[in-house]
């Protein structure tokens, strides 16, 4: 098990040190939300940065910690732009990035709604195959080319390619139990999953759930490299002894990261990167 963290700042200089002090507490990855900017109904606006300036900060200040966005929704962003900073961000960490892709939170980050961009599920669905078809061959330094529904490559050469080989690590949403997302995401290289039809009060996903995806990905994907599982969930002000409890069942679930959400203050989110993770393993 792996564990890594959301961190969040209303100072995007306080962001890096957050990163820089979740490096030296022992977490083994710090992830950026993806977001132009989310306004909930009945709140104003809040502080937001962009993902790819704040983690090639991040990536010049840390050594060893595993930087990314939870997550990034490749409908809104051009590929072969995305797969140039992705690159660029993997050389400045020298091999330390993931890519994590979803659909978005269109309906409340102002980044789909207020600009126009595409919020049918099934166009932002399709949008998101072709990026990833177009990012991984652009990734591998070889001519590439892509004639898709939506995107079109003349053959082009993007050169480096990334530290990591084959590619970097790229996870991305599976809807469960929705085949065809579930099987969208084994085609890659892990899986954030989500409840169909989920709300924020149904809680994150049980051990028991976990099993049953981890039985999932068994039975279905092809491939023989590895392939993460991630749970999340929060054990601010809980002991060690109890957040390793919390933490072991989905261990034993199968489960191969850990990802604590701490959403608040400054101050709050400061205080679980200190405490460093919950490790039970």
């Amino acid at each position: 098990m792996r564990y890594g963290m959301i961190i969040s700042s209303g100072n995007v200089r306080e962001l890096v040190e957050l990163a820089c002090e979740a490096e030296a507490a022992g977490w083994d990855g710090v992830f950026v939300a993806d977001a132009l900017g989310i306004e909930a109904k009945g709140f104003p606006a809040s502080p937001w940065f962009d993902p790819w300036v704040a983690l090639s900060a991040m990536a010049v200040r840390t050594e060893r910690v595993q930087i990314g966005t939870l997550l990034t929704p490749p409908s809104r962003r051009r590929p072969w732009k995305l797969a140039r900073e992705v690159a660029t961000l993997d050389h400045l960490s020298n091999g330390r990035v993931i890519l994590s892709v979803g659909l978005g939170a269109a309906e409340s980050d102002g980044g789909f709604y207020k600009v126009g961009e595409a919020m049918d599920l099934k166009t932002r669905a399709r949008l998101l195959d072709e990026s990833l078809d177009i990012i991984a061959g652009l990734w591998s330094g070889k001519p590439f080319g892509y004639d898709g529904e939506h995107y079109q490559v003349d053959e082009m050469t993007m050169l480096p390619p990334p530290v990591q080989q084959p590619r970097v690590p790229i996870w991305v949403v599976g809807v469960w139990p929705k085949e065809k997302s579930m099987r969208r995401a084994l085609s890659w290289d892990g899986i954030i999953v989500q409840r169909y039809g989920g709300s924020p009060a149904d809680g994150r996903l049980k051990p028991d759930e976990i099993r049953t995806i981890k039985a999932y990905v068994d039975e279905h994907r092809q491939a023989a490299t590895p392939f993460d599982i991630l749970a999340s969930g929060a054990t601010l002000g809980k002991s060690h002894k109890r957040a390793v409890e919390i933490v072991r069942p989905y261990i034993e679930a199968g489960a191969t990261w850990w990802v604590e959400e701490v959403w608040g203050s400054d101050e709050k989110v400061r205080a679980r990167v200190r405490q460093g993770p919950p490790r039970a393993d």
